[in-house]
C-alpha cells in the first residue's frame, strides 16, 4: 500500500499601494484571468480569491485593493478590505513598484505589517522596466522597515521570476487539506464575475473620474435551455454627466463595453453571454452600505 501524498494548503494574501500590480501578479499565478486590471489605480475594489495548485500544494492568493489614503465610504470598506484580507491569511506579500521606489505609502504600508508581526515577503514587481543595480539597495531600504522572511523580484507582466515565486509559495503554505476542489480557479460567484469584467471594460474605455464614479451590479443571471445565458446588468453613476458619457452617442459607447464584456464573458464562463447593459442616474451610491454589499465589500459604517 501507497501511503496517501501529504498535502498542503493555506492562504497568502497579496498587498500594497494602488497599480502595484497586485491583480496582474495573481492572474499571472494562477494563469486565469481572475480579477480586472487596467493601467488606472484602485481598480480593484474587493478581495479576490485566486487558486493555485502546484505539486501536493494549494495556495490561496487573495488579492487585496491597494491601499490608500481613503476619503468615501468607498474608499474605507475598500482599504479595509485590504488589511482584513492580509489579517486573516498565513502569509502576506508585499507587492511593490520597484520603479517608484520606497514612497511614503509604501513606507507607511510596511510599518503597518511591521506592527502587526506577521509573516512577510517582500516581492519587488515591474524589474523589467527597472536597471538592475537600483534594485539591491531598494531592498535594502525595505529591510530597515519590516522584517521580510524573503525577497523576491518579478515581472508579473512578462512572467519574469514569477515561477520561483509559485515554487516558494507551494513549499511554505501550512500542511493540511485542501479547501477547494482541486479544479477550481475562484471562489467568485459568476453573477459578480460579470458585473467586474464590465466594470473592467468602463476603466478601459472611459477616462477621468468617470470608473471612479461608476459601480456594477449584476440585476439577473439565468440559466438557458440551449446552454447559453441571459445576463442584465446595472450601471450606477453618481453623476448625470457620467451617464451620458457612458452612453454616448447614439449609444455607441455602452454598445462597444457591452461587445467587449460580452466576449470576454462568453470565454470565461465557456458558453455563448447574452449580455444586457442599463445605465442609472444614483447620487451617493459610493456612501451606501447596500451598493458595497452588492460588489462584495463590508459597511466600515460611518458617514
Amino acid at each position: 500500500m501507497t501511503s496517501p501524498r501529504a498535502t498542503r494548503c493555506g492562504f497568502v494574501a497579496i498587498v500594497g499601494a494602488p497599480n502595484a500590480g497586485k491583480s496582474t501578479l495573481m492572474n499571472r499565478l494562477t494563469g486565469a484571468k481572475l480579477s480586472i486590471v487596467s493601467p488606472k489605480a484602485q481598480t480593484t475594489r474587493f478581495r479576490v480569491l485566486g487558486i493555485l495548485m502546484r505539486g501536493a500544494s494549494q495556495v490561496l492568493l487573495v488579492d487585496t485593493p491597494g491601499i490608500f489614503q481613503p476619503k468615501r465610504k468607498l474608499d474605507r470598506a475598500m482599504v479595509a478590505a485590504a488589511w482584513t484580507g492580509a489579517a486573516d491569511s498565513d502569509l502576506t506579500l508585499l507587492l511593490v513598484d520597484s520603479g517608484a521606489g520606497l514612497r511614503d505609502d509604501v513606507r507607511q504600508i510596511a510599518a503597518q505589517l511591521a506592527a502587526s508581526g506577521r509573516r512577510c515577503w517582500l516581492v519587488l514587481n515591474k524589474v523589467d522596466l527597472v536597471p538592475p543595480p537600483s534594485l539591491l539597495p531598494l531592498i535594502d531600504s525595505f529591510r530597515t522597515l519590516a522584517k521580510f522572511e524573503e525577497t523576491f523580484m518579478v515581472s508579473a507582466q512578462t512572467g519574469e521570476g514569477v515561477t520561483q515565486l509559485a515554487d516558494a509559495l507551494a513549499a511554505v503554505v501550512p500542511e493540511g487539506p485542501y479547501l477547494y476542489p482541486e479544479d477550481d480557479l475562484t471562489d467568485l460567484p459568476d453573477r459578480l464575475l460579470a458585473a467586474e469584467i464590465v466594470r473592467e471594460q468602463i476603466f478601459l474605455q472611459t477616462h477621468e473620474e468617470v470608473p471612479y464614479g461608476a459601480t456594477v451590479e449584476t440585476e439577473s443571471f439565468q440559466e438557458r435551455r440551449d446552454g447559453s445565458v441571459r445576463i442584465e446588468v446595472t450601471i450606477y453613476v453618481a453623476r448625470s454627466g457620467h451617464k451620458a458619457i457612458l452612453i454616448g452617442d447614439k449609444g455607441s459607447k455602452i454598445k462597444a463595453i457591452g461587445a467587449r464584456a460580452r466576449q470576454d464573458l462568453g470565454g470565461l464562463l465557456e458558453r455563448p453571454v447574452h449580455l444586457f447593459l442599463n445605465v442609472k442616474e444614483r447620487k451617493g451610491w459610493d456612501e451606501e452600505g447596500a451598493r458595497l454589499r452588492a460588489i462584495g465589500l463590508d459597511d466600515p459604517g460611518g458617514a
